[in-house]
């Protein structure tokens, strides 16, 4: 069994010190890791990610995070990165890294993600070159998702994102901008891949709970939905090699 605690859009300026550490000060004894769904920053700016570094810099755990739309805003995203790395945060964009938890093989694959809509509501790459350009981006990051789910050697495999993959995590937000919120080919490539557990952000007046067309598990972690500093979702590997959430660690949950 590992517990997996994790959080989205904590949106951290330069007088952000000490809003989230506290919070983590028991961390190690309810999980076995924490995941960052992305907006870490404000508007990008390295100052910004340093002194969220600071906040996450030699806790118990392992920390893995995706960037959001906010952390591309000062087209300083590299330099955001670099500030998380140095603090021990592992920052994924296409990418992917396997951790030991108790035993256990958990891969992580992780995409920022991008919009488009959601089917029977969805751009295209057709027309004007900036309609084509807004979709391709969103399928190259889909497309890099998949191959980094699909190459993990692991017991467990998580899919950790910024924008959703479902329609159904969004409810509570206007329609009109779930195409700016997400893209049902973010799900096709989970599904395609499998994975046991997806998590996002970036929907704040979205809910927290749904699932991908294939019925993997998708929960929306961002701070505004799940009103905590983290949830803990606790994953157990079954004798088939699949696992599911199997709880919500309620008493995990910190204000």
């Amino acid at each position: 069994m590992i517990r997996v605690a994790a959080v989205a859009d904590v949106h951290f300026g330069t007088e952000s010190h000490g809003v989230l550490r506290p919070k983590l000060e028991h961390l190690g004894d309810r999980a076995d890791l924490l995941l960052i769904g992305g907006d870490l920053t404000r508007c990008g700016g390295p100052a910004e990610a340093q002194v969220l570094a600071d906040e996450l810099r030699g806790l118990p755990v392992p920390v893995v995070a995706v960037l959001g739309n906010h952390d591309y805003e000062a087209n300083r995203e590299a330099e955001v990165r670099g500030r998380l790395e140095a603090a021990g945060v592992r920052v994924l964009e296409g990418e992917s890294v396997t951790l030991e938890v108790n035993g256990l093989r958990v891969g992580i694959a992780g995409t920022k993600g991008f919009g488009g809509g959601f089917r029977g509501a969805h751009g295209s790459d057709f027309g004007e070159p900036e309609m084509k350009a807004f979709i391709e981006h969103t399928k190259r990051l889909a497309d890099r998702l998949g191959q980094a789910l699909a190459r993990l050697d692991a017991d467990l495999r998580i899919a950790l994102l910024h924008y959703s993959p479902i329609e159904e995590t969004l409810v509570g937000e206007r329609l009109e901008i779930y195409p700016f919120l997400g893209s049902y080919l973010l799900a096709e490539a989970i599904d395609s891949a499998g994975a046991d557990l997806v998590l996002h952000g970036h929907a704040h007046r979205g809910r927290e709970k749904g699932q991908t067309p294939g019925g993997i598990p998708v929960r929306n972690v961002a701070q505004p939905v799940i009103g905590h500093a983290y949830n803990v979702y606790t994953l157990e590997e079954h004798s088939n090699k699949s696992a599911s959430p199997v709880g919500i660690g309620d008493a995990a949950r910190r204000r």
